[in-house]
């Protein structure tokens, strides 16, 4: 069978203990229980490797690897080795793997797998995509999917082809699983707490939204180590096209939930910019073990110091209301800190914001202020109630006064941090391949997407 046409019974019943009962003990599948066999398709970034931290029945254990030789492919396979090799809940995955430069050609050809992850540089991945999907497998590809216009429009026929071979293409959306994320959504549906969500204006937005990222960072309790392409924008993808798709997806995912976008009529832009990162070559040096830059980063090198495409921000209007959203890197995060996200939604009872700064000691936090005039013992008391409506999906929900308002206080069993969330992403497509579909919304939303960032792309380009 070359794709998911049709499911056994044994995989379905599988995959809903999985859904329903995450917290049991992980099993290894065997491979005449199974028909889902994952092949990796030229892994270059961590994410790919993140996947496969956590075992899935229903999954094979074997892995297909297809890539070029070289030291991507080795960090890719010494983060599986570490997954294997660890003391708590160790995985057990094997990789079976295929290095050559017709990497591509051969995992065509073999078809030893129905479901391809992607997680690399991204030049190719459009076109990877539309290759596994002609040849009617299903995909689950790390973010961007596209990284300019002319990726879009083949991103655009690939849905297509999709549709026709009845085959999965998703994009791996963690956000989605941050639970202050989660809870922002939940709480903006609330009328007697948000009202309803403003219009804004291009001066002063109703939604805005914000991410810092660092090139050195720990994944897996080890330092990061990149490939020198990651700072290449057109093998990586500009700011606007590569975080920003997380961005974009969070308006989208919590501001219509449920509703099908039309890019070519939702979605008007306004203004994007994009500004560069300086990284020395020393600072270089310490992320990619290289000690000069390659010749296809000296376009944006000067002496010692590279300018990398590393920043940028795209106001647009989403169904009339105003939106920004702003990508940005640093070389490494303050002491104590890491990646940082900030999210503001305007609504006419009150603002719910989410910021991760030094006061809240780097964890994202939830934050409900109300607006000017609703502060009274009425709104506390719709507040309280709005917590104890959310109690049945998320039980242990409280608050506390903050200088604004309320922060809500969340458990710990909520907080499973970045690294889980691809496992959350996963059991989503499980489900999505048990029930043959995607949800109706997705497809038009990742075009959606995908045409916000690729168009705010080329209208900073143009300026």
């Amino acid at each position: 069978m070359n794709h998911l046409k049709f499911i056994s019974p044994l995989l379905l019943l599988s995959v809903m203990n999985y859904a329903c009962n995450t917290g049991a003990p992980e099993k290894e599948a065997s491979a005449d229980s199974t028909e889902i066999h994952l092949i990796t398709l030229d892994p270059g970034h961590f994410h790919a490797a993140l996947v496969q931290k956590s075992m899935y029945p229903g999954i094979d254990s074997v892995v297909h690897v297809y890539a070029p030789d070289g030291p991507e492919l080795q960090e890719q396979l010494r983060f599986i080795d570490q997954y294997n090799t660890r003391a708590d809940a160790p995985t057990h995955w094997h990789e079976d793997i295929y290095k050559g430069p017709d990497f591509l050609e051969k995992m065509v050809a073999d078809k030893k797998g129905n479901v391809v992850v992607m997680a690399g540089n991204n030049q190719r991945k459009t076109e990877y995509i539309q290759q596994a999907v002609s040849a009617g497998m299903n995909v689950l590809a790390d973010k961007p999917m596209a990284i300019s216009t002319a990726g879009f429009d083949k991103l655009l026929q690939t849905f297509a082809d999709a549709k026709e071979k009845k085959v999965l293409l998703y994009d791996i959306m963690t956000e989605r699983s941050e639970i202050t994320n989660t809870l922002q959504g939940e709480l903006s549906r609330i009328n007697d707490v948000f009202g309803e969500l403003q219009k804004g204006s291009e001066k002063d937005p109703a939604v805005v939204l914000e991410s810092v990222h660092h090139f050195y960072k720990y994944v897996s309790g080890k330092a990061l180590k990149r490939p020198s392409w990651f700072f290449d924008p057109k093998q990586q993808g500009d700011a606007i096209v590569d975080v920003g798709t997380h961005l974009v997806d969070l308006v989208q995912w919590e501001c219509f939930p449920g509703v099908a976008l039309d890019y070519k009529t939702d979605i008007q832009l306004q203004a994007a910019r994009r500004w560069p990162t300086p990284v020395t070559l020393s600072q270089f040096s310490i992320i990619t073990g290289l000690d000069s830059f390659p010749s296809f980063l000296q376009p944006y090198a000067k002496d010692t110091v590279l300018n990398v495409a590393a920043n940028g921000e795209a106001a647009y209007t989403l169904k009339g209301v105003h939106v920004k959203v702003t990508a940005l890197w640093h070389y490494a995060a303050p002491e104590g800190g890491g990646d940082t996200h900030y999210s503001l939604f305007r609504g006419t009872k009150s603002n719910l914001v989410i910021r991760q700064g030094k006061e809240e000691k780097y964890e994202p936090t939830l934050y409900v202020e109300p607006a000017a005039g609703s502060n009274t013992p009425a709104f506390e008391t719709a507040l309280q109630a709005a917590l104890k409506q959310l109690e049945t999906k998320y039980p242990g929900l409280g608050t506390e006064k903050s200088a604004k308002g309320w922060k809500i206080t969340i458990p710990a069993k909520y907080k499973n941090g970045h690294e889980a969330h691809f496992a959350q992403v996963m059991e989503r497509y499980l489900q999505y391949l048990k029930d043959g579909k995607l949800p109706d919304w997705e497809v038009p939303n990742m075009l959606a997407k995908y045409y916000t960032t690729t168009k705010a792309l080329e209208m900073s380009a143009e300026k």
